[in-house]
């Protein structure tokens, strides 16, 4: 279990390394800022991001999802807000870069799935058949 949190954390700051360098205005002083940011993000997303989730189910329902971008953009500001060297200039910046972290994770389940299954099953049938495979 500490392995896993140790690799989602490690994951979540390269991600943040990326949209750090691809977002304009998202910025980190020092590379400490960014790994500080990654604990902070994780801990948001780990115990208020739910509680968001359940409280706007509805508008993430009719929007077919897009709200949850919104959700996602709120902790990348509310990690700015906490740490000192992690900066988020807009809301625009927070929107893109919630985009780009959600990119990245999709990208890193196809590349698991294809790496440790020989393949990505999007859609599994019972008895072992699948409806959908890469």
């Amino acid at each position: 279990m500490l392995l896993g949190i140790i690799l989602i954390w490690a994951l979540t700051a390269m991600g943040l390394v990326i949209v750090s360098w691809v977002v304009p205005g998202i910025h980190a002083r020092t590379n400490g800022d960014l790994l500080l940011a990654a604990l902070i993000l994780g801990i948001a997303n780990a115990f208020i991001r739910p509680i968001l989730w359940i409280l706007t189910w509805p508008l993430t329902v009719l929007s077919f999802g897009i709200f949850a971008l919104l959700i996602n953009a709120l902790m990348i500001q509310l990690t700015a807000e906490l740490v000192p060297g992690f900066t988020v200039r807009d809301f625009a910046s927070a929107l893109l870069g919630a985009v780009i972290m959600m990119l990245l994770a999709i990208a890193g389940f196809i590349l698991v799935e294809w790496l440790l299954f020989d393949g990505v099953f999007w859609l599994h049938m019972g008895a072992g058949r699948f409806i959908f495979h890469i």
